[in-house]
């Protein structure tokens, strides 16, 4: 009885990947599907149960209470997404992971999922501490552990203090045993969505070969071509081209509408997936990303405003006040931060 009784008065919150957020609480149930962010509520007395459209809200951090509730957007009505679209600001930060173990070792790594060395570790550690200011919702990484130690190891260096928690849509059986019954902890975690989308671009037969041994191998220019060349892969792999395709389609379709509805979003990745975003944000040609070059735990910021993405560069330190100086929004932010935690 106890047990019905909180499930009835808490409720829980699950992350359907693609098919969105339910959430259950008592007799009222709620979906909120990522495309579009069409809303069901439901509610139910004795048993007769009745459903409508409704605006609901997410979980959005804040710096003056424990939570901010946002309507979420509706694809029902072109003139409330066009609305959003135009008044809306949010904070995009990019982060590139830290040196991984193969990193080190000069080994072509590709999907093959290894972790962080002590550097690598540093690095995110680092990004976190240039990131500790700005707001961050939600988080996307790719399915590889290198992506998800940097966001995880970044995120300890916020100064918000919410817990990234990783979703579980593998089976039912994963999402059910990963619900949450409390919605004071909901209310301080951050989801994070792992994605094999934003995987670094698939080596083929080059992973876990040294790169300077294939170079004397196959001659410096063809592995260069390998590496560098917009649309030429490598032996049974993935060309740059060809992880743009899926990384900037994952974009669009997953991430890009939740910055339309006013999420602030954290994405860590790859070298070769984060280009192929940047190419999409920056509008860059297929010659000038093949020189695009990103370090590794350095943080780069967007602001997604009136449907435009403006680049802010990388964040100095949690102490440099030009970063928080490009919008009101992240001003504010940060002067909240410190009106709470001081």
């Amino acid at each position: 009885m106890a047990n019905a009784m909180l499930h009835q008065t808490v409720g829980t919150l699950q992350l359907h990947g693609s098919s969105g957020i339910h959430f259950q609480g008592g007799n009222n149930s709620v979906r909120l599907v990522p495309k579009g962010f069409k809303v069901e509520v439901g509610f139910c007395k004795r048993g007769i149960c009745s459903s409508g459209e409704k605006k609901f809200s997410i979980i959005q951090a804040s710096a003056s209470q424990t939570s901010v509730f946002d309507p979420v957007l509706s694809p029902s009505n072109n003139g409330t997404h066009e609305s959003l679209k135009k008044s809306n600001e949010a904070a995009l930060i990019l982060i590139r992971h830290g040196e991984s173990l193969w990193n080190e070792k000069n080994l072509f790594t590709g999907c093959v999922d290894v972790p962080l060395t002590k550097k690598g570790v540093e690095e995110a550690i680092e990004a976190g501490k240039r990131i500790s200011n700005i707001p961050v919702d939600m988080i996307f990484t790719s399915a590889l552990i290198r992506a998800q130690m940097t966001a995880m190891l970044a995120m300890t260096q916020h100064r918000r203090k919410k817990v990234p928690i990783i979703m579980h849509n593998e089976n039912e059986q994963a999402r059910v045993w990963s619900q949450i019954h409390s919605e004071d902890t909901i209310k301080q975690s951050i989801p994070v969505i792992a994605a094999w989308q934003l995987n670094e671009r698939m080596y083929g037969e080059l992973q876990g070969l040294n790169k300077q041994e294939t170079a004397d191998r196959f001659g410096k220019e063809k592995v260069h071509e390998w590496r560098r060349s917009y649309d030429i892969p490598p032996p049974n792999g993935e060309s740059l081209e060809m992880c743009a395709e899926r990384a900037v389609a994952y974009f669009k379709d997953e991430i890009e509408p939740q910055l339309l509805s006013g999420k602030n979003v954290m994405i860590a990745a790859h070298g070769n997936s984060l280009r192929s975003i940047i190419m999409y944000l920056d509008k860059l040609t297929s010659q000038e990303v093949i020189s695009l070059e990103l370090s590794t735990g350095i943080p780069m910021l967007y602001i997604f405003k009136e449907g435009k993405f403006i680049r802010r560069g990388s964040p100095i330190a949690p102490t440099e006040a030009g970063v928080y100086a490009y919008t009101r929004k992240l001003a504010r932010y940060r002067q909240k931060l410190d009106e709470m935690l001081h």
